[in-house]
């Protein structure tokens, strides 16, 4: 008599105890990943005033976090992808929530920089070590809403650092924002005893030798280069956006972008054009979204003068938009497919980021809470579907350095942002500025995601782009680590 092979889960109920516990330790070190990046845009005019700095001064504070996200999301992933995803979470937590920490004992611009720089490489490592565990440890087919709940983990950690905004800031001031973000080193000890390997990097990658991130950054031919490599872009992105590049900004972006391409062409060897372009669209879509998720607290004490209560409310509101949109793009994106949902969220967000930014303060603050929280829904929301988007153009074995490595350099748009955003509201008004910034780069992702380039580019090249393209180039295979 034939054995019927056991049913694949395809709803929540049917996921075993372990895929529980593995999403929901995912989701709550997103969570707590969310409270520690979002914190800084909370208090910038605070900040501003304490150091004597101009507030597009203090903007660049936001991008010293995406100045590190390359890296981190580099060297985090390539620990997740040769020792697991596991230590990898556990590594990141470490480093957000120490960055943080720090942050409170900052005593001027450039220390504040430096930390707040240690929060972004934990970020980084965060991002793709728990989307990876989440995905490999739940079945293919729910992989969209896998990744759709998780990243709802993202704007819940922002409710909550808006809400200890309103109780903690006019109390104690701006720094004891910043000593809360240390608690999420006690989710490490959990973690680090409770959870189980995910189970498909167990499966095919788990304790056998073998090509890896790892071996191909640190094989003894490439060491020394990739070190200078690394130090050459960190000061060339350091210099750029603390705003000190002057006249050597134009070669000092040249320069940005050779050194990622190097690393690049390493990481996914002749389909390396495919890894630049799915960094591309990250970073429009952290274009569009971040002017929003940077300068939304400025904007609303600024230009509509809402007091810390206000400002809690209406980005309680929103966040909790961003996270009702990130599940609801999971449950549809496995149903009508990634790229479809992803285009349609986008092009929906257009209807309601204007009427946002053209309120204004004698409009209804109802209203506003409820655009706020649509829009939100639909433009950020969408981004829920983000990682699945980018992880099926990588195999199990480079899936966490892939991921982390393409995001988080597609992230510096989300260091350009609140640059730009300020840099533009000088001559046109904040609002303005925001809704342009959004309304324009919203339209550029959602035709490089409709039109498929990323795979365009795959198939010119005879790789397709949706499966698992990307190799190690084999003279590396046979080097040690």
């Amino acid at each position: 008599m034939a054995v019927s092979p056991p049913a694949i889960p395809q709803s929540f109920r049917q996921l075993t105890r372990e895929q529980h516990k593995a999403f929901f330790a995912a989701w709550l070190g997103y969570l707590l990943d969310g409270l520690d990046f979002v914190l800084i845009t909370l208090v910038l005019t605070e900040i501003a005033a304490d150091f004597h700095i101009s507030l597009t001064r203090a903007a660049t504070l936001v991008s010293a976090a995406f100045v590190s996200r390359w890296f981190g999301g580099l060297v985090l992933g390539a620990i997740g992808d040769r020792f697991g995803r596991k230590p990898a979470m556990v590594l990141a937590i470490l480093a957000f929530s120490i960055g943080s920490g720090l942050c409170g004992f900052a005593w001027g611009y450039w220390s504040l920089f430096a930390f707040r720089a240690v929060v972004g490489i934990g970020m980084a490592g965060e991002y793709g070590s728990s989307a990876t565990y989440v995905m490999e440890s739940w079945p293919k087919a729910m992989r969209n809403r896998a990744t759709g709940f998780l990243l709802s983990a993202y704007p819940i950690g922002g409710v909550v650092a808006a809400l200890a905004y309103e109780v903690i800031v006019p109390a104690g001031g701006w720094r004891w924002l910043f000593y809360v973000g240390i608690l999420p080193i006690a989710l490490t000890l959990y973690l680090r005893r409770s959870l189980p390997e995910a189970a498909e990097w167990q499966a095919e990658v788990g304790d056998r030798p073998g090509v890896s991130t790892s071996s191909v950054l640190l094989a003894p031919g490439r060491r020394l280069s990739n070190t200078v490599l690394t130090v050459v872009l960190a000061t060339a992105l350091v210099l750029l956006f603390s705003q000190n590049a002057g006249a050597a900004a134009p070669w000092l972006i040249v320069l940005a972008v050779v050194c990622l391409v190097g690393f690049a062409v390493q990481l996914a060897g002749r389909t390396w054009p495919v890894m630049i372009a799915v960094m591309l669209t990250t970073f429009c879509a952290f274009l569009y979204s971040w002017p929003i998720q940077s300068l939304l607290p400025t904007y609303l004490k600024t230009d509509l003068g809402y007091d810390p209560g206000q400002v809690s409310d209406a980005l309680t509101w929103a966040g909790l938009g961003y996270a009702a949109g990130c599940c609801v793009a999971g449950v549809v994106g496995d149903r009508l497919g990634t790229r479809r949902t992803y285009v349609f969220g986008l092009f929906l967000s257009l209807a309601f980021v204007f009427p946002v930014f053209a309120l204004g303060s004698s409009g209804s603050v109802v209203l506003l809470w409820l655009l706020l929280f649509v829009m939100q829904a639909t433009s950020q929301g969408i981004s829920g579907l983000l990682p699945k988007y980018i992880s099926d153009h990588f195999p199990t074995r480079v899936r966490a350095a892939g991921l982390g490595f393409s995001y988080n350099v597609g992230a510096l748009g989300g260091a350009v942002a609140p640059l730009a955003g300020a840099s533009i509201a000088e001559r046109t008004g904040l609002g303005p500025a925001l809704a342009g910034l959004a309304g324009v780069l919203t339209v550029v992702v959602a035709l490089i995601v409709g039109f498929d380039v990323p795979a365009r580019i795959g198939r010119a090249l005879k790789v397709d782009s949706d499966a698992p393209a990307f190799t190690v180039p084999e003279r590396t295979a046979t080097r040690g680590i």
